[in-house]
């Protein structure tokens, strides 16, 4: 019965919380605040507990994940909807890097020291603080960098370049597999695919492990 229990908090709690994961949207994981950060394990830990708990069934677990759901929920719609709510909630990006200059109050109110500072620098290609002119701490953690005129990489704009159309790559074959929604898209049929296939030296899909469409370029295959 133990183990049955196990199983059936299991399974019933993947299901809640993949719900749950799925209502709250994707800024759970791609834009965490540490107020999201401890939601989601709170929300983990309703389901954890409840493992080696006999005399919490499914309706309790359904109840707490269900009611604190609801909570993460109407936290979303207030600050989608009211800014004050949302600088309270989630926090507001703050300058630490103005015209060049370390703003210090501001990495103190952010309890970031120097060397933290220099390892979100770099993870924007900015590896002197001299090259910086502006730097956003963001509500994630994460810092927006914008580089002094010197060092900033030249735009197309800046270099008097004819600008060409941007046309987004089309995966075609996956692990030996056809992905016929991609291969549709683009007007082709099952023969043209394997007469690509077969002109990049491979025999059939099975033989691909990876095939790119590209307009104006040739096919991209890679075989195992």
């Amino acid at each position: 019965m133990e183990y049955l229990h196990i199983i059936s908090v299991l399974v019933i709690g993947y299901i809640f919380l993949f719900i749950m994961a799925k209502l709250l949207g994707k800024t759970q994981i791609t834009q965490i605040t540490p107020f999201d950060f401890i939601s989601a394990i709170v929300l983990g830990e309703l389901v954890g507990n409840a493992l080696y708990d006999q005399e919490t069934g499914i309706p309790e677990i359904f109840f707490a994940v269900a009611v604190w759901g609801i909570l993460i929920y109407a936290t979303e719609i207030l600050t989608q909807k009211f800014k004050r709510a949302r600088k309270l909630l989630e926090g507001e990006p703050s300058i630490v890097i103005k015209k060049g200059k370390i703003v210090y109050e501001e990495l103190k109110k952010n309890h970031l020291d120097i060397n933290q500072l220099q390892h979100l620098l770099r993870s924007k290609d900015v590896f002197s603080i001299r090259e910086c002119e502006y730097a956003i701490l963001e509500t994630d953690g994460t810092v927006s960098a914008f580089k002094k005129p010197l060092y900033s990489t030249p735009t197309v704009q800046d270099l008097n370049l004819p600008i060409n159309m941007i046309e987004l790559p089309v995966t075609l074959i996956l692990d030996g597999e056809v992905i016929w929604d991609n291969l549709k898209s683009i007007n082709w049929d099952e023969t043209k695919l394997i007469n690509e296939i077969n002109n990049n030296g491979a025999n059939n899909v099975k033989d691909v492990l990876y095939a790119e469409w590209k307009k104006g370029e040739a096919l991209h295959v890679q075989t195992y």
